[in-house]
């Protein structure tokens, strides 16, 4: 029967197949009289009158913890993309199966869109089929150039050139040799769930880092302003070299632990960039009130309290140290300190750290340090300026968020990743 008479019903079949996911070849034959297995020899001219004897069906279904890893990545503000070289109807099944609504773009409609009117034209389409490796290299180069940041998952040769093009090249261990190559990252396990996991282990890690940076910056911009202003106010230095030195000692092993602290849901949601006019505003709005308390504490232990040198500088000494370490731990989060814990290794150096200092001055290395024991007054002084420290970052942080979230601007600022499958 000539193919003509049954055309419409074999694409009614094979668009019928592809609607249900499969990826579809037809098979067809032709006689070759005298051709052995051996002395076979097919060229592109063998190619005609010959006869359709059915269709293959190969289904290739998604994981079936895709769709949860889209929504988690989706919660993280991370969009993902369908790319493939299949046909329409199967790619939008697919997509409907984890989550990703949409009608695709083809790869003739790509073909037809000029590189300056890319971009736009792509911007909000999830699903992309029947396109070519060149033309999945276009759709990244295109997404890049509207300021996204995108990842490209792949394993096939097709995807060689997609995986070169995207700011990160995403395949897996059981992709061929080539697409490993040209991955920047080979996952062991292929699943999304990994991206995922990737991504929120990242972002965790850039917000302990700006902790430390925020913290660190004005603690050390509030002790020098501190010092400055009370050596000229004091008629000897406030604290001594070897007392600075283990004061910059003891206050540091707390961000030894900085990297097992947790970050605070709001933090992990979106993609996150250092923004120095925040690091600046913390700076002159938390170190000016560590300037505030230290001043506070200067006028009562030298004009209220009138203590001997020795004992002011051990006052300076824990006053300094304490402050520095509590302020981390209140600092490190837009939440009240009582919302958001610490991580346990960064709670227990701090508190061991705090317990330490105020035990020096009347420990046997009080005297090679230079330290006098506090009396009671001093002592009962210090813990009410760091209750008043407390309260003033707290209350702070309604006015000046500690923290800053939020989804950023386009480059030069990072924006939600775009992963292809």
């Amino acid at each position: 029967m000539p193919l003509d008479e049954v055309r419409e019903r074999v694409l009614r079949r094979f668009t019928a197949l592809s609607d249900q996911g499969n990826r579809v070849l037809g098979l067809a034959v032709r006689p070759m009289p005298g051709a052995t297995a051996v002395t076979v020899a097919v060229a592109v001219a063998d190619e005609r009158e010959m006869t359709l004897v059915g269709l293959l069906a190969f289904a290739d279904p998604p994981r079936a913890d895709a769709a949860a890893a889209i929504r988690r990545l989706a919660g993280m503000g991370v969009t993902v993309r369908l790319v493939t070289g299949d046909n329409r109807q199967a790619a939008r099944h697919v997509a409907a199966g984890v989550g990703l609504a949409g009608e695709p773009l083809v790869g003739a409609d790509l073909a037809a869109c000029p590189d300056d009117r890319l971009p736009e034209r792509i911007a909000d389409v999830t699903v992309f089929a029947e396109v070519d490796p060149l033309q999945k290299e276009r759709i990244l180069t295109a997404l890049r150039h509207r300021g996204d940041v995108v990842g490209f998952l792949g394993d096939g040769i097709n995807d060689a050139p997609a995986l070169h093009a995207a700011d990160v090249g995403i395949s897996v261990d059981t992709a061929v040799d080539v697409a490993k190559q040209a991955a920047a990252i080979v996952l062991l396990d292929k699943n999304l769930d990994v991206i995922a996991d990737g991504v929120r282990l990242g972002r965790r890690t850039f917000t302990n880092t700006l902790k430390y940076i925020r913290v660190n910056t004005s603690a050390s911009f509030g002790n020098v302003v501190s010092m400055s202003i009370a050596t000229l106010l004091l008629p000897f230095l406030p604290l001594l070299p070897r007392q600075v030195l283990l004061l910059n000692f003891l206050s540091d092993i707390p961000y030894t632990t900085l990297s097992t602290d947790h970050a605070d849901a709001e933090q992990l949601q979106h993609p996150r960039t250092v923004d120095v006019r925040t690091i600046r505003r913390f700076m002159l709005v938390y170190g000016s009130i560590s300037i505030a308390v230290d001043l506070l504490a200067l006028v009562a232990l030298h004009w209220w309290w009138h203590v001997p040198t020795d004992v002011f500088r051990a006052a300076w000494f824990v006053q300094f140290t304490a402050t520095e370490i509590i302020v981390l731990l209140v600092l490190r989060s837009n939440r009240s300190v009582l919302r958001s814990r610490p991580s346990a290794a960064l709670a227990g150096t701090g508190l061991l750290l705090i317990a330490v200092t105020v035990a020096l001055p009347f420990s046997p290395l009080a005297a090679p340090l230079g330290l006098a024991p506090l009396p009671p007054v001093v002592l009962a002084t210090l813990a009410a300026l760091t209750l008043v420290n407390v309260a003033a970052n707290e209350t702070a942080k309604h006015l000046v968020p500690p923290d800053p979230t939020g989804p950023r601007l386009r480059l030069p600022a990072p924006h939600p990743k775009t992963y292809s499958v």
